[in-house]
């Protein structure tokens, strides 16, 4: 696949999961799901398996980035965490770190 539809691909994905929209994740997801869905019948005939693996793996940090800040606080993330079946260990520290969410999203 070539460089510069991947990242304007990358670049749309962004525009579309910015963590200050103010929107819900629902919103966020079917937005997303859509221009994806798009993007993938233009493609479809590309063999890049695993570029689309590594998509969806970036894809799914940002939506978890996106739901650690709707959480916002410690404690909020914590018990969501614990709820969602998390270990102890994973959510408390995900949660003393409650404001880097790009980071701590990459643990859970």
């Amino acid at each position: 696949m070539a460089d510069k539809p991947l990242a304007v691909f990358k670049q749309r994905v962004r525009r579309l999961t910015r963590r200050s929209g103010g929107r819900s994740l629902e919103e966020v997801v079917i937005k997303l799901r859509v221009y994806v869905l798009g993007w993938k019948a233009y493609f479809r005939l590309a063999q890049t398996p695993r570029v689309w693996q590594e998509l969806d793996k970036w894809m799914r940090h940002r939506m978890r980035a996106i739901q650690l800040k709707h959480w916002k606080r410690a404690q909020t993330i914590y018990s969501e965490l614990l709820a969602r079946k998390a270990s102890s260990d994973v959510a408390a520290q995900v949660a003393v770190n409650a404001r880097r969410w790009w980071r701590n999203s990459v643990c859970f």
